[in-house]
Protein backbone atom coordinates (compact mmCIF):
# COMPACT_ATOMS: atom_id res chain seq x y z
CA UNK A 1 0.00 0.00 0.00
CA UNK A 2 1.35 3.41 -0.94
CA UNK A 3 -0.18 6.85 -0.49
CA UNK A 4 1.44 9.84 -2.18
CA UNK A 5 0.36 13.39 -1.39
CA UNK A 6 1.04 16.50 -3.42
CA UNK A 7 -0.11 20.08 -3.71
CA UNK A 8 1.29 21.67 -0.58
CA UNK A 9 2.73 25.15 -0.94
CA UNK A 10 3.22 28.56 0.65
CA UNK A 11 0.04 30.62 0.33
CA UNK A 12 -1.15 33.94 1.69
CA UNK A 13 -4.01 34.14 4.21
CA UNK A 14 -7.33 33.97 2.40
CA UNK A 15 -5.85 31.94 -0.41
CA UNK A 16 -6.69 28.47 -1.67
CA UNK A 17 -4.89 25.20 -2.28
CA UNK A 18 -5.91 21.79 -3.54
CA UNK A 19 -4.15 18.77 -2.10
CA UNK A 20 -4.12 15.43 -3.88
CA UNK A 21 -3.41 11.93 -2.66
CA UNK A 22 -2.96 8.96 -4.95
CA UNK A 23 -3.28 5.44 -3.65
CA UNK A 24 -1.45 2.41 -5.02
CA UNK A 25 -1.23 -1.25 -4.09
CA UNK A 26 -4.81 -1.73 -2.95
CA UNK A 27 -8.34 -1.50 -4.31
CA UNK A 28 -8.82 2.18 -3.64
CA UNK A 29 -12.58 2.23 -4.15
CA UNK A 30 -13.17 -0.19 -1.27
CA UNK A 31 -11.74 1.98 1.48
CA UNK A 32 -12.64 5.14 3.34
CA UNK A 33 -10.04 7.87 3.05
CA UNK A 34 -9.03 10.68 5.40
CA UNK A 35 -6.88 13.77 5.58
CA UNK A 36 -5.01 14.57 8.79
CA UNK A 37 -2.66 17.39 9.63
CA UNK A 38 0.08 18.02 12.13
CA UNK A 39 1.21 21.50 13.07
CA UNK A 40 4.61 22.12 14.67
CA UNK A 41 4.58 21.03 18.30
CA UNK A 42 1.09 19.57 18.08
CA UNK A 43 -0.46 16.16 17.62
CA UNK A 44 -1.89 14.83 14.40
CA UNK A 45 -5.56 15.76 13.97
CA UNK A 46 -8.32 14.62 11.64
CA UNK A 47 -9.22 17.27 9.08
CA UNK A 48 -11.73 15.49 6.84
CA UNK A 49 -12.86 12.01 5.89
CA UNK A 50 -14.84 10.51 3.04
CA UNK A 51 -16.50 7.14 2.74
CA UNK A 52 -15.64 4.74 -0.07
CA UNK A 53 -18.91 5.52 -1.85
CA UNK A 54 -18.54 9.32 -1.32
CA UNK A 55 -21.95 9.41 0.34
CA UNK A 56 -20.57 10.36 3.72
CA UNK A 57 -18.11 13.08 4.59
CA UNK A 58 -17.13 14.67 7.87
CA UNK A 59 -14.94 17.59 8.84
CA UNK A 60 -13.18 19.04 11.82
CA UNK A 61 -15.10 22.01 13.18
CA UNK A 62 -12.14 24.25 12.45
CA UNK A 63 -12.37 23.66 8.69
CA UNK A 64 -16.12 23.29 8.12
CA UNK A 65 -17.32 25.59 5.37
CA UNK A 66 -13.79 26.18 4.11
CA UNK A 67 -12.44 22.75 3.15
CA UNK A 68 -14.01 20.13 0.89
CA UNK A 69 -12.93 16.50 0.60
CA UNK A 70 -13.68 14.56 -2.56
CA UNK A 71 -12.47 11.45 -4.32
CA UNK A 72 -12.14 9.99 -7.81
CA UNK A 73 -12.18 6.22 -7.52
CA UNK A 74 -11.48 5.79 -11.21
CA UNK A 75 -8.13 7.51 -10.70
CA UNK A 76 -7.42 6.23 -7.17
CA UNK A 77 -7.29 9.76 -5.84
CA UNK A 78 -8.64 11.76 -2.94
CA UNK A 79 -8.54 15.54 -2.82
CA UNK A 80 -8.76 18.29 -0.24
CA UNK A 81 -9.86 21.67 -1.55
CA UNK A 82 -8.86 24.30 0.98
CA UNK A 83 -10.30 27.81 0.71
CA UNK A 84 -10.06 30.89 2.93
CA UNK A 85 -6.84 29.58 4.39
CA UNK A 86 -5.69 30.90 7.75
CA UNK A 87 -2.24 30.93 9.37
CA UNK A 88 -3.49 28.31 11.82
CA UNK A 89 -3.99 25.92 8.90
CA UNK A 90 -0.20 25.73 8.59
CA UNK A 91 0.77 22.08 9.00
CA UNK A 92 1.97 18.96 7.26
CA UNK A 93 -1.07 17.32 5.69
CA UNK A 94 -1.27 13.53 5.50
CA UNK A 95 -3.48 11.15 3.62
CA UNK A 96 -4.61 8.06 5.55
CA UNK A 97 -6.49 4.83 5.06
CA UNK A 98 -7.06 1.66 7.07
CA UNK A 99 -6.91 -1.73 5.44
CA UNK A 100 -7.39 -5.04 7.26
CA UNK A 101 -6.77 -3.40 10.60
CA UNK A 102 -3.58 -1.64 9.51
CA UNK A 103 -3.30 2.13 9.20
CA UNK A 104 -1.38 3.54 6.25
CA UNK A 105 -0.03 7.08 5.93
CA UNK A 106 1.46 9.06 3.12
CA UNK A 107 4.69 11.00 3.52
CA UNK A 108 2.86 14.29 3.96
CA UNK A 109 2.81 17.59 2.12
CA UNK A 110 3.63 20.95 3.73
CA UNK A 111 1.07 23.72 3.73
CA UNK A 112 2.25 27.10 4.98
CA UNK A 113 -0.16 30.01 5.27
CA UNK A 114 1.72 33.25 5.76
CA UNK A 115 1.95 36.75 4.39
Amino acid sequence: VQLVESGGDLVQPGGSLRLSCTGRGFTFSLYDMSWFRQAPGKGRELVAAISRTTRNTNYADSVKGRFTISRDNANNAVYLQMNSLKPEDTAVYYCMTKRIGVTYWGQGTQVTVSS
